[in-house]
Parts: C-alpha cells; structure tokens; sequence
C-alpha cells in the first residue's frame, strides 16, 4: 500500500530531553498531527538542538494549497492555534525557538540539512532565551475618553448660564474644538505613558521589540474593553525579574485617565526569535504571524 505523500512541518527548535521527549510524545499539532523531535544526526553532545516536527498531507500544503488555504480565514485560525498551542505547551517544559507557521520542507533530510546548516545561530540563540519569557504590553486611548466633548480644561467653554447664545453653525464648531482639545489631551497621556512604560521596563527587561499599533477587532483588551492601541511593545523577561516586571509597568501605567495599559505573558519568544529556515525547497514556506500569542 503506497503512503500519501507529506511534507515536514517544522514547529521550533528545542535542545532535546527527557521532558521535551513526554510532552512531543503527548501533543497532537496541525491537522491532528502527531509530533516527533528530529535531531542532527551527526549531533555529538547532548545539547545539540534538534526541531520539533509533524508530518502533513503533500496535497493540502504544497504551495498552491496554502495560497487557497491563506484566503481562508477559518483555516487560518484553526492552523493558528494548532501551531500556537504545540509552542506554548512546548515552551512550558523547556526553553524552544518558536519558528512561523507554515515552515515546511520537502522531507525529513532537507530539513536535517537547514537544522545542521543554523546550528550554531540556533545555538546561541537558545542560550540567550533560557531562563526567559516574552511579555507584552499595550496602551490603548479609551474612545469615551478621546471623543469627549466635555472635558474640563483650560480650553473647555465656558457654562452655557454664562455664554452669550451662538449661533448653530458656531455652537458646533465650538463643541468640535473641544472635542479636538479632548482627543488631543489623551493622545498626551499616552504617549506619557508609553514614556513612562519604557523607562519602568528597561531594568527588568534584556531586549525589546515595537510592533506596530493593532487595529479592528485586536484592539479589544482582555476584559473585552474597546480602545485605540497607540502601543504595542514586547520585552524579554528573565523569570525571576516576571513579577517585578509586571508591578513596575502597572505602577507606570497609572494615574493617567483615558489610558488603558494591558501587560500579557508569559509567553513562548516568538518575538526574540530568529527568522524560519529557508524553505525554497517546497515553495511552501509562507510565515504567518502567530503571536499573540502575544502581540
């Protein structure tokens, strides 16, 4: 009986070990796949890292399947979370190297070949990631807050008891000013608190990333909470400085009306990795951002 053809679906790198091994053994990941930890063959120490694999359909990943596949958004999400789920649960038994969705490679040997050829790259980054994890930390402007029309301030108009009686076309231009003043005035705060956010950060963090502000439906908080993001950062965290971390950025964060900051993690990082492999091999290496996790 002739197998279908596959491709090898590569997920992260990771250095091989008794732990890893249970939890690869134990997690199903894309298209209900079951994993499997490729090591170098010519590894000669224990630490040599290795990738953490599956094996998909050929027919339904090879390069013009995943341009259909990547139009659809139920697709994309399911294979989103597959791939997330397999780096998350990963990352909380060992340190791993998140590589992007879709890293694909014609089989098994291409892929040794890529792992052998970045092995000293992927090396070093793993040691830098050990004993870390990625938090992210958003500010977003309340819309209540930036469209307010009735904002206190040196520019607010005075009581209507008190003002001479305007005509209708001049009471709205007045009541646009203030809300212009208004939005202006929570811009301020947050970029205050970006500034406050980055200077609190930076002792407890080893390296940071600025992604861009979200927009749409991602800018919805944990608490469901709608806002406008104007901040969209990602630090690495030693583990021992996670708890220290998150007060400081809290304690930032506050006192500033108008300004919502949301600090999420641990989480695997997917934003201190190094690019995926080369996969010119397949055609069918397209990444496709998978962090929020975190981002």
């Amino acid at each position: 009986m002739n197998r279908e053809p596959t491709l090898t679906y590569v997920y992260a790198v990771a250095v091989p070990t008794p732990e890893l091994g249970r939890a690869v053994a134990s997690l199903r990941g894309v298209a209900d796949a079951a994993l499997s930890l490729l090591p170098p063959l010519d590894a000669t120490g224990p630490a040599a890292p290795a990738f953490v694999t599956s094996q998909v359909p050929h027919a339904d990943w090879r390069e013009e399947a995943l341009r259909a596949h990547f139009e659809d958004l139920g697709w994309l999400e399911s294979t989103a979370r597959a791939h997330h789920h397999v780096i998350q649960a990963l990352s909380a038994r060992a340190t791993v190297l998140p590589l992007r969705m879709a890293t694909l490679y014609q089989d098994e040997e291409r892929a040794l070949a890529a792992l052998r050829e970045q092995r000293p790259a992927f090396a070093d980054r793993l040691a830098l990631l050990a004993h870390h994890a990625e938090y992210g930390v958003k500010v977003y402007v309340r819309p209540d807050a930036a469209g307010d029309g009735d904002a206190e301030g040196p520019d607010a108009a005075p009581p209507a008891a008190t003002r001479a009686p305007a005509s209708p076309g001049k009471a709205y231009l007045q009541a646009r000013k203030r809300q212009h003043h208004a939005r202006e005035d929570r811009y301020q705060q947050a970029a205050r608190a970006a500034e406050r956010i980055a200077a609190a950060a930076a002792p407890h963090a080893t390296h940071a990333v600025r992604h861009p502000t979200q927009s749409g439906p991602l800018t919805h908080g944990e608490a469901g909470e709608d806002g406008e993001n104007v901040l969209n950062d990602a630090y690495l965290v030693p583990d021992d400085r996670a708890e220290v971390f998150r007060r400081a950025v809290q304690q930032a964060g506050e006192d500033l009306p108008g300004v919502r900051v949301d600090i999420t993690g641990p989480w695997a990082p997917y934003s201190f990795a190094m690019p995926a492999p080369r996969t010119t091999d397949t055609g069918a290496g397209t990444g496709t951002d998978t962090s929020g996790g975190p981002t």
